[in-house]
């Protein structure tokens, strides 16, 4: 299979699909002010093409902040996109669509990737899709876009998660997720006072979690919210550390990305050094691919300023683009198979 990548920083539709031909599946990053006029364009331009589509930042080698990206693939994929509706409400209720979909597409853990990009209510959602990829072991990577929307076949839909299975007819497909964070000192909390719906933390072994939080930093409260790149929580599920990245301070409660529930165990996270963990999972993956054909990935908001930050990320994304054909999504949240995680890489790599 292949992989396309166009781009206009302007919004120029036109720009971003030139030299796009017989596309098997596409993928739009849009503006919010453009996004529903691109997928109505998109849709004359290449009817019946399996799409999906979100508003969000997309990048190659560039980041596309506030335009529009096109990344499609063909030349040797297998495609069926869908979507799922009420996500913020009942998701399972359209879970037919999508048994009907792995059905057709009759793929393996080996052969085929579902990519998603959802509107909200993310933990449901994966709980929800992966009940169905677990079944044929189909790993999923994704995101979270912006503005409440996605599109999937030419269709806007709000409260959705819009979605494709992609089944690569010439080789294999991995994922791949990287976390850039490592455990703080000892610390270990128990949340309390959470309110699940609004993803509030309220206290940390019974102290207000802002206080607990700028104890230990040292930071006020107006710093809280860009601390938190370099030391997010972390939620411990087995061998694996789910980030969880503050959004804003609430009162004496600490509102996050990722939903807290009472009685969950919280560590404290620290940065580590980022550029070698990239170099490590660019080893990692050639070790398991010595041919590459694409590699779709989906970086968290918070990694982007923090790179951007450190005048680190244009040497990301070239160190990427070396492993082959790179793009890919800002997202306001990453998925790996049925985890939604904060301040993380997630990706799938195709042979």
């Amino acid at each position: 299979m292949k992989q396309f990548f166009g781009m206009s920083q302007s919004g120029n539709l036109q720009e971003a699909v030139k030299g796009l031909n017989s596309p098997q599946l596409i993928m739009l990053l849009s503006n919010n002010d453009q996004f529903e006029a691109h997928v109505k364009k998109l849709e004359e331009l290449y009817p019946r093409v399996p799409s999906i589509g979100c508003i969000g930042m997309s990048y190659d080698t560039k980041v596309v902040e506030k335009g529009v990206g096109v990344i499609a693939f063909y030349d040797g994929v297998d495609v069926t996109a869908n979507v799922l509706e009420e996500v913020s409400l009942m998701p399972v209720k359209y879970i037919d669509r999508l048994e009907e979909d792995v059905h057709t597409i009759n793929g393996s853990l080996n052969d085929t990737i579902c990519i998603d990009f959802c509107c909200g209510n993310d933990a449901c959602v994966l709980t929800t899709i992966y009940s169905v990829l677990k079944k044929k072991n189909i790993s999923l990577v994704g995101g979270t876009g912006d503005g409440g929307k996605v599109s999937a076949n030419g269709k806007v839909y709000s409260d959705a998660v819009a979605y494709a299975l992609v089944k690569n007819k010439n080789g294999r497909v991995k994922a791949y997720k990287e976390n850039i964070y490592r455990q703080m000192g000892n610390y270990r909390f128990i949340a309390s006072k959470t309110d699940k719906a609004n993803y509030m933390l309220g206290k940390l072994n019974g102290i207000p979690a802002k206080q607990v939080y700028q104890d230990i930093l040292h930071v006020t409260e107006k710093e809280i919210l860009t601390q938190t790149f370099k030391n997010p929580f972390g939620k411990v599920n087995g061998d694996d550390t789910c980030i969880i990245s503050i959004k804003e301070v609430n009162g004496d409660a600490l509102t996050c990305f990722r939903q807290v529930n009472d009685s969950d165990v919280l560590i404290l996270l620290e940065l580590g050094d980022y550029r070698a963990i990239v170099k490590n999972t660019i080893r990692q993956i050639r070790q398991d691919f010595p041919k590459i054909s694409a590699v779709f990935s989906v970086n968290c908001l918070f990694r982007y300023l923090l790179f951007t930050e450190n005048h680190y990320m244009s040497e990301y994304l070239n160190d990427m683009a070396a492993l082959g054909n790179h793009a890919g999504l800002v997202g306001y949240g990453e998925h790996y198979n049925n985890r939604f995680v904060n301040q993380s890489m997630t990706c799938v790599v195709f042979e």
